[in-house]
């Protein structure tokens, strides 16, 4: 992924109660960081997140983001990622509604607006996710804000192309990298379809 141009590697810590699915912890991003020298964007979605932001940051991720739906305080939660040294980042569910996740961004390096439910990699781009990305585009810009617009879920080629013209600047991709007869010429031809003219 490194050589196809990867600009970060995405993990995806799951509980099996915030989202059904169970993956892995600190211990196995820890072993991923000995692996790449790529910023490592953990996304947690995982119930009560803010008890182990120490554990994976000490295990090497650059960004840690937690779930709007996860925690109490949207700008303490960021003020308690950020403590760790690591940029913070706010996701939200497609069902979600967006007024607290818009009004906290200010607080956040990281907005991931989720384009499939959490939780099963595999899954179709939500037909709705446009219009949510280009919602907090408009929030972004409008509050001059430092924030990259990260999306997840159903990313290949096609689909980015309209997240990115939605707004969205930060695509993660897994099955149609990872699945792919060759995964650094598929990374290479997502690059290729979402490059500025």
């Amino acid at each position: 992924m490194e050589a196809a141009g990867a600009d970060f590697v995405h993990v995806d810590v799951m509980d099996g109660r915030f989202v059904p699915s169970i993956t892995f912890g600190p211990i196995v991003v820890e072993a991923i960081r000995r692996m790449t020298r790529l910023p490592l964007d953990v996304h947690l979605m995982i119930v009560e997140p803010l008890r182990h932001l120490e554990a994976f940051a000490k295990a090497g991720a650059d960004h840690i983001t937690v779930h709007v739906e996860a925690v109490e305080d949207p700008a303490s939660a960021a003020r308690a990622i950020r403590a760790h040294g690591v940029r913070a980042g706010l996701a939200i569910k497609p069902k979600t509604a967006l007024g607290p996740f818009l009004a906290a961004l200010p607080q956040y390096d990281i907005a991931l607006v989720m384009t499939v439910e959490p939780g099963a990699g595999g899954q179709a781009f939500l037909e709705g996710s446009p219009g949510r990305i280009a919602a907090v585009r408009s929030a972004i810009d409008g509050g001059a804000l430092d924030c990259i617009l990260e999306v997840d879920g159903g990313i290949g080629s096609s689909t980015a192309v309209g997240a990115a013209a939605s707004g969205a600047d930060t695509f993660v991709a897994g099955h149609s990298i990872f699945r792919a007869a060759d995964p650094p010429a598929a990374l290479r031809s997502l690059r290729a379809a979402i490059a500025p003219p």
